[in-house]
This record gives structure tokens, sequence and C-alpha cells, in this order.
């Protein structure tokens, strides 16, 4: 298998693999993906504040997410929120990752682990 550029970045932690996935669905604000995880997630993934801006920053950094307009749908924005999207190098990274884990689970169910 030849090496990408962004199979440096895997796997991604839990909370970058999470905050992907959230942005994935559209154009958020950070309060608004930690709520979207800990909803989509029943609660079991819990980004603290540190843990969430600071990945967002890393993030924005490795050109996998970029501030984004609001939506149109968003209801009067806090003028200190910032929206956040996923760049098309995010995506590329988003989906490399989900092909490795479902190799892992495939892997996993194919020898009746679980």
């Amino acid at each position: 298998m030849t090496e990408t550029s962004h199979d440096k970045l895997l796997p991604l932690t839990p909370a970058t693999f999470h905050i992907l996935l959230s942005l994935a669905e559209g154009v958020k604000h950070g309060y608004a993906v930690k709520r979207e995880v800990e909803t989509r997630t029943q609660g079991i993934v819990r980004l603290g504040a540190g843990t969430l801006y600071e990945a967002i920053q890393r993030l924005d950094r490795q050109g996998l997410i970029a501030e984004a307009e609001p939506p149109r749908d968003a209801s009067q924005p806090n003028s200190r929120w910032r929206f956040y999207e996923t760049t098309k190098r995010g995506r590329e990274v988003l989906k490399a990752e989900l092909e490795r884990l479902e190799a892992d689970v495939k892997y996993a169910r194919a020898r009746a682990l679980v």
C-alpha cells in the first residue's frame, strides 16, 4: 500500500475523529460540535473545552478544517462564535480513518472476536 500524506495523521485521536465526523455534517461552531458529539455517542464521548479547542486549533493548522461563515439557518449567532467546516483534506483523512476502522472491525469479526 502506498503511503499518502494524510496517512501520517492516522490513527486519529478520538477527539479529532469525532470533531471531523461532526463537521462532515456541515458548518458548526465549537460548542455545537461538543453537543453533537455527546448526543451522537449518548454521552460516552465528552469533549472538555480545553480538549475541544486545542483540537480545533490543531486541525486548523493541519488544514483539516477551516473557519467558515455562519450557516444561513444560524439563529442570532454570538459574535464570539467561530464556525468551522471540514476541508477537502479533512474529508480525505476522515475517509481514510473510517476505512482503517472498518478493516479492524472486519478482522475482529472474521476471527469471531465479537
